[in-house]
């Protein structure tokens, strides 16, 4: 992706439609050039390319949440991607830099296995070359716009696993606590794929550690590492590594 297509997602995910004509007038280059870029991100399923303009319809859909500081996620997926070995087995939650991470995986390692309640994210390695061998999906109700699987079922099929790593994302944090979800049916998807980890990692950009879902999804002492940007508060990356928790920042 090019930083003019990047630059594109920000604005777009901030105004949730805009106009062909506003993009090029906004970055100074044509409209056949925008259009261009417009095709390419609705290709890569980041934003929806109408007419004359392209928009964000539904934040609930993964791929939408997915445009949103998509450069600073894709920083996050690719530091994570440093403590994933060739022909490891990992457990991936649906979170949108989950999915980034899976894809830089597939493009930079060799014979990954994951195991993942998302759907999303099989669809959205399906033309990647080789690096993901095997993608094993957990069974459950499906939650068609987060394009993800939750319900008791999720708990049964993980069940019969155990890796190293588990990496989840996350919709807020609470001080002292741990993280939030937006969906209680998810949290406890990520609850039971937890059991199934020795380690869980969150990877998330830092707005997320300034606002407040209302479903507790993991306390901190579940937690082993935290992967996100240098805009993640100062007092809260001190309150938390006091707590043992490995903390890492990538640059904006």
């Amino acid at each position: 992706m090019t930083d003019r297509q990047t630059k594109i997602l920000e604005i777009v995910a901030k105004k949730k439609k805009v106009e062909v004509a506003a993009l090029s007038e906004m970055l100074g280059v044509s409209q056949v050039t925008i259009r261009k870029d417009l095709d390419a991100l609705d290709d890569m399923e980041l934003l929806v390319r109408e007419h004359g303009y392209a928009s964000i319809k539904n934040m609930s859909d993964i791929g939408n949440r997915l445009a949103v500081r998509y450069d600073v996620k894709q920083r996050i997926a690719q530091a994570a991607a440093r403590i994933v070995q060739d022909g490891e087995t990992i457990m991936v939650e649906s979170g949108s830099s989950c999915a980034l991470l899976v894809k830089y995986l597939a493009e930079t390692k060799k014979d990954i296995t994951v195991i993942t309640n998302s759907a999303f994210i099989a669809r959205f390695i399906r033309n990647s070359e080789g690096g993901v061998s095997k993608v094993i999906l957990l069974g459950g109700e499906y939650q068609k716009e987060a394009e993800v699987m939750v319900g008791p079922m999720v708990k049964t099929c993980a069940e019969a696993f155990y890796v190293d790593k588990l990496f989840m994302g996350t919709d807020g944090y609470i001080p002292e606590v741990g993280f939030t979800c937006g969906d209680m049916l998810r949290a406890e998807a990520m609850k039971s794929m937890m059991a199934s980890a020795k380690k869980a990692i969150i990877l998330t950009d830092s707005s997320k550690f300034r606002e407040h879902g209302v479903v507790l999804q993991s306390r901190l002492r579940e937690i082993h590492m935290i992967f996100t940007d240098q805009d993640m508060p100062e007092e809260t990356k001190a309150s938390i590594e006091n707590k043992g928790i490995f903390i890492e920042r990538v640059e904006k």
